[in-house]
């Protein structure tokens, strides 16, 4: 099982991203999984978890300007950031839901600043 995220960079207050989980040696579809973060000098939290597209869930902070969604002919998971403000920056991770600690890739970090 590898996850490999990418797509962060160093964004100002209110543009948007869009982060890339590609999954192998499983296949994303037959399980739940999600998209977590953590800032510095904090917990890593779940931010966003799919189970399929439609049994999808949020964290408070994050509803409604972020949208997670999967294309299974790449088996690769999605993250649409929009509205991105300063305490959105972290590091982002996918894995299963809930998560297994063997599954944890490298992540990719997300700035937001101006």
């Amino acid at each position: 099982v590898q996850l490999v995220e990418s797509g962060g960079g160093l964004v100002q207050p209110g543009e948007s991203l869009r982060l890339s989980c590609a999954a192998s040696g499983f296949t994303l579809g037959d399980y739940a999984v999600g998209w977590f973060r953590q800032a510095p000098g904090k917990e890593r939290e779940g931010v966003a978890r799919m189970r399929s597209p439609g049994f999808i869930s949020y964290a408070e902070s994050v509803k409604g300007r972020f949208t997670i969604s999967r294309d299974s002919a790449k088996n690769t998971l999605y993250l649409q950031m929009n509205s991105l403000q300063p305490e959105d920056t972290a590091v982002y991770y996918c894995n299963g839901w809930p998560p297994r600690d063997a599954s944890w890739g490298q992540g990719t970090q997300v700035t937001v600043s101006s």
